[in-house]
């Protein structure tokens, strides 16, 4: 069975005294919570204090992005070896933000997929279609496109520790979120596509998240779908009531939709 991920994307919002206290807060609120995983991705600057106050707890660190060298004159840049040293256990690579306001590409990504598995750090690696893309009926062919570029040239077992998060730009910061069964019927086609690179028991493994203006009034509905393994959560990941709300709505997920 897949074990839900919700993974809270908080970009470039909380300083580190916000981000400290938004931990003791989210623990709080979790205390005695189960049935989904729960990372949280704060900014590079919050990490190592967010580290500190995760120990011995059950949630984990992300980061929202990283340099695939292990060192070097990258000004500005930040190496898989420095963020596994800080205690971060996934990475979040190739959200539609950085492919949009800072170049990145699907080679760029596939680089750092690769640096990050090396180092074993999870990718939590992302796809999605722009809303023009999705109004031409180009969905599939752009998922495709990313889905293969991002992932090229992994084994089967590298395949299938990625966790995926399918995350269609037009509902990111959009208040719009594609509907369930829109949502589930990309999410399976991402699958099949992961069966297509590395067969079906690789491909059954994979968590695919789903993300876009997710909130606890939606976040049920879209768990309970087979092919919907959590959510990247921006916004509503910033409060801890409305996230711990998402989270719960993982856990109680049927034990019947996971393979």
């Amino acid at each position: 069975m897949r074990v839900p991920l919700m993974a809270g994307n908080w970009k470039m919002y909380k300083t580190v005294d916000q981000a400290v206290e938004f931990v003791r807060g989210l623990k709080a609120a979790l205390a005695g919570a189960g049935g989904a995983e729960v990372a949280v991705c704060p900014p590079f600057t919050a990490l190592a204090a967010v580290a500190r106050e995760l120990a011995g707890s059950q949630i984990a660190l992300g980061a929202q992005n990283m340099y695939w060298a292990e060192e070097g004159a990258f000004t500005g840049e930040i190496s898989p070896l420095m963020l596994k040293e800080i205690g971060c256990r996934y990475i979040i690579l190739g959200h539609s933000e950085r492919r949009q306001y800072f170049g990145e590409t699907d080679q760029t990504v596939n680089k750092k997929v690769k640096a990050a598995l090396k180092h074993g750090l999870t990718p939590i690696v992302c796809v999605g279609e722009q809303l023009a893309e999705r109004e031409a009926g180009r969905t599939e062919a752009v998922i495709k496109t990313q889905i293969d570029g991002s992932l090229a040239g992994l084994t089967a077992d590298e395949l299938a520790g990625l966790v995926v998060a399918y995350e269609p730009v037009w509902a990111i910061g959009t208040g719009r979120t594609a509907s369930t069964r829109d949502a589930q019927q990309v999410n399976g086609y991402i699958r099949a596509l992961l069966a297509g690179l590395a067969g079906h028991g690789a491909a059954g493994r994979v968590r695919i998240q789903y993300g876009g203006s997710v909130k606890p009034d939606n976040a049920a509905g879209l768990m309970a779908e087979p092919d919907i393994d959590g959510a990247l959560v921006g916004g509503a990941s910033l409060q801890v009531d409305s996230f711990a709300a998402i989270v719960r709505a993982a856990g109680n997920r049927e034990a019947g939709n996971g393979n």
